[in-house]
């Protein structure tokens, strides 16, 4: 079994190709998406990418609204995936914060400049301090 840093780095990708294929008025099917980037089957993947499906709207005004002079569709798509999956695990998953942040991070300066990633942990961590700490 993959770490869990792998299979969030594997739901990034398919996010992309969502966001992709979407922008580009293509049909795909989610799940078949998620099939073509994992040797079997597995249930946080699939949690992560269809918890960004549905609760996609809301990600994106939560990222708009501790974006400072930006909007998340400025952002280029593998960064609107990182963020859109730290977003939804802060707000819709029992993962600690810390980690997180911290695997957003990771993901982030592996596949973003260092102003993006200093971007998305600030997003992250305002979202953190505003909205989850005092549910």
């Amino acid at each position: 079994m993959k770490p869990r840093s792998e299979l969030r780095e594997i739901a990034m990708k398919v996010i992309y190709q969502i966001k992709l294929l979407s922008k580009s008025k293509l049909d795909y099917n989610v799940n078949d998406l998620i099939k073509d980037q994992l040797e079997i089957e597995n249930n946080f993947v699939t949690d992560l990418v269809n918890g960004y499906c549905k609760y996609e709207k809301e990600i994106n005004k939560l990222a708009n609204k501790y974006m400072k002079d930006w909007t998340i569709d400025r952002l280029n798509m593998v960064d609107q995936a990182i963020l859109a999956i730290g977003i939804y695990e802060l707000m819709h998953t029992e993962t600690p914060s810390i980690v997180v942040i911290n695997e957003a991070l990771e993901i982030s300066k592996k596949y973003s400049d260092l102003e993006v990633t200093k971007m998305i942990n600030a997003v992250l961590d305002n979202i953190y301090h505003s909205e989850v700490e005092h549910e």
